[in-house]
């Protein structure tokens, strides 16, 4: 996992481990966000058109450095995905950047 903002600049975290995405038929997701864990929704109205709803998620402190607190406050700007050499992009909107998750 890693992050591509607006700017250029590349945030990559200390573990891509600890941060995943898996998409459940019917609009689920289940998120692991460094030390946290979740769950929430999604749709797609179109191809290559993502949005996700509200996250559930435990509460623990992440350590410093974490992307966190960051991929929480971005979530919901997510508006489109495209999948490149099996990596998912995820962009936020009105360029604010682009997560890559790789595959597990």
């Amino acid at each position: 996992m890693r992050f591509r903002g607006g700017d250029d600049k590349v945030v990559v975290p200390d573990d891509k481990a600890k941060y995943t995405v898996a998409f459940a038929a019917g609009g689920g997701v289940n998120v692991r966000l460094d030390c946290n864990r979740g769950r929430g929704s999604w749709k797609s109205d179109a191809p290559g058109q993502l949005q996700f709803g509200p996250l559930a998620l435990t509460r623990a402190m992440c350590s410093p450095g974490s992307m966190h607190d960051q991929l929480v406050k971005h979530w919901s700007y997510v508006r489109s995905y495209v999948v490149r050499n099996g990596r998912l992009h995820l962009s936020l909107m009105a360029d604010g950047g682009i997560y890559e998750f790789e595959p597990l």
